[in-house]
């Protein structure tokens, strides 16, 4: 079957798939931004263990290395299952979340907590599933897709902050408050991801611009659509033409022509986690706001990194200079001593503004790598390079949350 180059239905449907990519880029870390938002229940019942420097620390090199391996065998490996695979793990993780609360009655201890570590990396695993798969799969469609895919993995920052400041507000002042909390909040989450599981199951592959795409990057030499389209109804042969693969650049080519996107990724994403949310979380001392601070910087975080990831939808912000963009995020790294010195002498304003400027900075420039990147590449090649800024994405994190830790230093333990 011949591959259709109908100009019109490369746009139809354009609008219910931003949704759709915002709801399923918010399931992507919508059960790891909720284990990170109830950060307080976490060190009221492992307070010795520091939760929230460990649940990421242990998170991030399953992360890493399950999307190093799926990123260096991206072109072999079929799509639809490795999304599916990974909503799947999210689904049952968050599941066994609250499984393990209401076996203990909420009990602390190195059992449970060995638990919950275990879940954290099970995140890792699935994250690196859904995001490089979904970012690599996007990438080679429209750029307006990768930005709601990732606006809306900031939404589910944003959207956990908000619920546990409503649940903290509800049963703040009741017995075991924190545990109810924690206990509505990974129940919202376990029906969500199912809810994500479903909407890519069924509803993805048989969108109209979702179907173009797929549809163009098998007639461009790509081996893993081949599920999806079939699941969207179309059914067409990806062509065994040996110019397409010889043509192709490898895995190492494409990443030394990205090599200033691959770096920058990495150093926004080790800067950010340097800071949050361990940092956020232990390291800002007694203010006027109490127990409901750390959580007040969280949020702010996570809504202004929701705002910086649309602020590219407006022509005139977004930056697409290769050197502008290195140059911004050089620039940032001015925040490490604005933090230290806030810290030790600002008070809570500083600290809210800082926070919010972090954040914001995080969400924008993420996006106009994301987007840029891709542009001048067929398909399987834009495939690849999604994984690979995502592989960089999370080494940053990886590295950022192990540098976290050298704020300790000259605290104790």
């Amino acid at each position: 079957m011949a591959v259709e180059e109908r100009a019109p239905s490369r746009l139809e449907g354009k609008y219910i798939a931003v949704v759709v990519c915002w709801l399923l880029g918010n399931g992507c870390l919508f059960s790891w931004n909720s284990m990170l938002t109830i950060g307080d229940y976490y060190g009221y019942l492992f307070p010795k263990y520091h939760p929230s420097r460990v649940l990421t620390l242990v998170y991030q090199p399953f992360a890493l290395g399950t999307i190093a391996i799926l990123a260096y065998h991206e072109a072999k490996i079929d799509t639809r299952k490795r999304i599916l695979f990974g909503y799947s793990l999210f689904f049952i993780s968050t599941f066994l979340v609250l499984v393990i609360d209401l076996a203990t009655s909420g009990r602390g201890g190195i059992g449970t907590y060995i638990g919950i570590c275990t879940i954290s990396g099970a995140f890792g695993i699935a994250d690196a599933h859904v995001q490089g798969g979904m970012v690599g799969d996007l990438s080679f469609m429209l750029p307006d897709l990768v930005q709601s895919f990732l606006a809306g993995s900031a939404a589910s920052g944003a959207l956990t902050s908000g619920l546990r400041l409503i649940t903290k507000a509800i049963f703040d002042n009741s017995k075991d408050g924190l545990r109810k909390g924690a206990i509505l909040f990974f129940s919202i989450c376990t029906v969500f991801e199912l809810l994500c599981v479903l909407l890519y199951a069924l509803v993805f592959p048989k969108l109209a611009i979702v179907k173009y795409y797929h549809n163009k990057a098998a007639s461009e030499g790509s081996k893993t659509v081949a599920a999806n389209l079939a699941a969207g109804g179309v059914m067409i042969e990806t062509p065994n033409d040996p110019m397409l693969q010889a043509n192709r650049l490898s895995i190492k080519e494409l990443l030394m022509q990205n090599i200033d996107y691959a770096l920058g990724i990495f150093m926004i994403y080790v800067l950010t986690l340097s800071i949050f949310p361990g940092f956020l979380s232990e390291d800002t001392g007694s203010h006027g706001l109490g127990s409901w601070y750390a959580l007040v910087l969280i949020a702010m975080y996570n809504v202004w990194d929701l705002i910086g990831r649309y602020l590219p939808l407006l022509k005139w912000v977004k930056l697409e200079s290769r050197k502008g963009i290195m140059v911004g995020i050089l620039l940032r790294y001015m925040l490490i001593p604005a933090f230290y010195f806030t810290a030790k002498y600002g008070d809570q304003g500083w600290m809210i503004m800082l926070t919010s400027f972090l954040g914001v900075t995080n969400g924008y420039l993420t996006v106009c790598v994301f987007t840029s990147a891709p542009k001048g590449y067929k398909g399987p090649e834009q495939n690849a390079l999604g994984n690979i800024l995502v592989l960089f994405l999370l080494g940053g994190i990886f590295a950022g949350v192990t540098l976290d830790w050298l704020w300790l230093i000259g605290k104790g333990w």
